[in-house]
């Protein structure tokens, strides 16, 4: 299991920095820990980015599913 290192409240920031945030957040990971981001809406888009960048390096767990809130653990593998 790993551990949140990070928390990012995705609507806490403008959208040209969303993803930039994100992947820096990521980043800065170590192979077993993990990041939370907190959205309003499905982050699908950005799981295909991961899958695109970082293949069969990450984890993607839906902790909360809407209809207002999701909350998406993302592990590094």
């Amino acid at each position: 299991m790993s551990d949140v290192k990070a928390t990012v409240k995705v609507t806490e920031y403008p959208p040209h920095l969303k993803h930039k945030v994100i992947f820096e957040t990521f980043s800065g990971l170590q192979a077993g820990e993990a990041m939370e981001i907190i959205n309003d809406h499905d982050p699908r888009p950005l799981k295909f980015q991961f899958e695109d960048q970082y293949p069969d390096h990450f984890t993607w767990e839906y902790l909360e599913k809407g209809p207002e809130v999701f909350r998406i653990k993302i592990g590094r593998v």
